[in-house]
């Protein structure tokens, strides 16, 4: 487990890197999936690698193919009218991450063909995790990827001792697609070009330690500042957030939920307080984790600002999403003035990519919180290596204090 001494099952080792991974919503989101897979296929990766003894090299192609079945999954339920998964309340990262590991754990085991399948179908019956944390509370979300993570490795050692599932899973009567999505699924998205066309490439970076629906609205508000200087919030009249729909039920609703989050995670799901935040004040890569802290939810000048914020659903950004999160933010002066700003392409992805240096510096920020910057380094150095020399089990070890 990263920071602690000791070892551990894998599963509950995966379990614990996978929480940890999720807990601060700074891991990463694949469009048009809306799925954040990384936070549960690497720490699984990383700790079945390190109990087999697998070399870096096969680590990583298990967590390309565990990255590859999780959002192809994922992908079957995202159809012209929208995400079906989200829609029904399901958080698909939590469901699809679990078959994620499950496959890369019957990889890295050696099961074969039949013994992919049987993993497949045993963690079909362990997936699960509902999204409503994400409007109205709860801290229970940071779980959803550690336990997908436990589940797919647990699917996969079963697998291994003699367990089996059923071979349609996915598509059958009582399979995963018309259990969770009510048959509502896109077959094509799951296997056209499978074994050509990968989705790692897809990936996008968060810059930021919030929801991803929340970015392009930050980024906005930063442009903001970066052309006009800090203004003056009784200055503010109001502040029109236009955002897709379904970003729109999730860091716009309910409300009132929104402009007073319960706490500083709940503020990672605002639209209002983001923006806020973003015009008064950010630090690190723009916004960061001290933007996010119980005090700061209960800051009056951020509340203030925050209810004068209001969402509404932009025709513009519901013809992009969900291949973009785009958000067009107008700040009415008090002067008669509006300042307006439209970015139409998340940062973080392939159209807009974060650079090497600021990946890595988003990787001290977050190490450094528990190691040395030395040590981070170090580790930083080990990671990019992994494919010509060392093992996950090295990269695990720098990480304990």
């Amino acid at each position: 487990m990263v920071g602690r001494a000791g070892r551990y099952p894998a599963p509950m080792a995966a379990q614990v890197n996978g929480t940890l991974a999720h807990s601060l919503d700074f891991d990463d989101t694949h469009l048009p999936s809306i799925l954040h897979p990384s936070a549960t296929i690497v720490p699984a990766t990383l700790a079945l690698a390190e109990a087999t003894g697998a070399t870096g090299r096969d680590a990583i192609a298990a967590a390309a193919v565990g990255i590859e079945v999780c959002v192809r999954i994922g992908l079957g339920g995202q159809l012209p009218e929208g995400n079906v998964w989200f829609d029904k309340g399901w958080h698909a990262t939590s469901i699809c991450g679990t078959m994620g590991a499950a496959a890369l754990g019957a990889k890295l085991l050696g099961l074969g063909v039949d013994g992919v399948r049987n993993a497949l179908g045993i963690a079909a019956s362990l997936a699960s995790g509902i999204i409503e944390a994400n409007r109205t509370g709860g801290s229970v979300k940071r779980l959803h990827c550690g336990w997908a993570a436990h589940s797919g490795l647990m699917a996969a050692l079963l697998t291994k001792q003699g367990y089996t599932g059923p071979p349609t899973a996915l598509e059958g009567r009582f399979g995963m697609y018309n259990a969770f999505l009510d048959a509502r699924f896109n077959e094509a998205n799951v296997v056209s070009g499978l074994g050509r066309e990968w989705s790692v490439p897809g990936i996008f970076y968060k810059p930021y330690p919030a929801n991803h629906y929340t970015h392009a609205g930050i980024d906005a508000a930063l442009a903001v500042r970066r052309k006009y200087g800090p203004l003056d919030p009784e200055q503010i009249e109001r502040i029109e957030l236009g955002v897709a729909g379904p970003t729109l039920r999730t860091i716009g609703q309910p409300r009132e939920e929104k402009i007073r989050p319960q706490s500083g995670y709940h503020a990672q799901f605002s639209g209002p307080f983001t923006v806020a935040t973003a015009l008064l004040g950010g630090g690190g890569l723009g916004v960061s984790f001290d933007d996010f802290t119980d005090e700061k939810a209960r800051d009056p000048r951020l509340l203030a600002l925050a209810a004068k914020v209001e969402l509404y659903a932009d025709p513009e950004a519901e013809a992009i999403y969900p291949n973009q999160f785009p958000a067009i933010l107008r700040v009415h002066l008090r002067d008669g003035r509006t300042l307006e700003e439209r970015v139409m392409a998340n940062r973080g992805g392939p159209d807009n990519p974060l650079s090497p240096e600021e990946l890595r510096l988003k990787f001290t920020i977050n190490a450094t919180r528990l190691v040395s910057a030395e040590r981070a380094e170090q580790i930083a150095d080990a990671i990019l290596a992994l494919d010509e020399r060392g093992s996950p089990g090295e990269i695990v070890a720098l990480a304990r204090r």
